[in-house]
């Protein structure tokens, strides 16, 4: 039996967390993270992502991802590598669940015809959409706008892709107006540092969860089939791997157990090269992987 690996020197633990922007009690039976993802959850962004378009329109079938079915299939996938790692379960989850909170619907689609629509305005992204949700648009609780997560929440859902300045930051990255307002007048999120393990892990899980279910959806969906998948690298073995072993197995289950396959293949590369990458950084504290010249979560370079 797999048990979980003891925390590890890197991961960000809740009695050391940064805190909120607005105090508050600790729960007597929650984390601070913990409290968070619950938050989230119960958020009402959270509940209408369940009409918002993955790939297909959900009124096209019930079997087709949401945004929804997406974001949970994240959060799984980001737990069970942060508890191979040793990381914090309930900080990954949180990041994974909340990714996409501001997504438009229709996809990505919807994102650029809102972001014409909204060019005299600004423009439109959804990431700034999502933190803009988080600490000023839900506005359920007495005391304050938005959920009042955690830094290392907030942190995580900024950076989940990178840092957004320095040296380290994508070419097309830029902070986002909400973001450089509220890192100006309420707390520095270092968006030219990379963001906690836990984050990274959230971000490689959104790039398993949707990599696979998109072959799933687009099979059903008959945009392509399995034979145009046969001569693809990484996922046409898993085929003939499938094949071999059960012989004229149906299709429905040949496709499932070439996904779970290749869902288990990615996350065990994952999980290989993140422990390479400690090994020759040794971080030894969550502030050690944000200093790094380069994200300690990764797939190798054939993957």
């Amino acid at each position: 039996m797999l048990h979980p690996s003891p925390p590890a020197a890197y991961a960000c633990r809740p009695e050391e967390s940064r805190g909120r922007d607005l105090p508050e009690p600790e729960s007597p039976t929650r984390s601070c993270f913990q409290r968070d993802r619950d938050r989230i959850v119960h958020a009402g962004a959270f509940r209408r992502l369940k009409y918002k378009t993955q790939v297909f329109v959900y009124h096209e079938g019930d079997y087709y991802r949401t945004r929804l079915t997406h974001s949970i299939e994240v959060a799984q996938i980001a737990r069970s590598i942060s508890r191979a790692l040793g990381l914090n379960e309930d900080l990954a989850e949180a990041v994974a669940l909340a990714h996409d909170l501001g997504h438009t619907c229709f996809g990505h689609a919807g994102e650029d015809a809102l972001n014409h629509c909204m060019e005299p305005f600004g423009g439109f992204d959804h990431n700034e959409q999502t933190f803009r949700i988080l600490t000023l648009l839900e506005r359920r609780y007495a005391e304050f706008d938005g959920l009042n997560l955690t830094w290392e929440s907030l942190e995580g859902i900024v950076k989940h892709n990178g840092p957004l300045t320095g040296p380290n930051a994508r070419e097309d990255e830029t902070v986002p107006p909400t973001v450089a307002v509220y890192c100006r007048d309420r707390r520095d999120l270092e968006v030219a540092t990379f963001a906690s393990a836990e984050a990274q892990v959230a971000a490689l899980s959104d790039d398993i969860a949707y990599n696979n279910h998109d072959i799933d959806d687009g099979l059903r969906a008959r945009l392509f089939t399995l034979d145009d998948l046969r001569e693809l690298p990484l996922v046409g073995p898993l085929i003939a791997e499938v094949e071999g072993r059960y012989p004229g197995l149906e299709e429905p289950r040949l496709i499932h157990e070439t996904i779970r396959r290749l869902i288990d293949h990615m996350v065990s590369d994952l999980l290989a090269e993140t422990r390479r990458r400690v090994e020759a950084a040794r971080p030894d504290s969550a502030a050690a992987v944000r200093a790094l010249s380069a994200p300690l979560v990764a797939f190798s370079d054939e993957m």
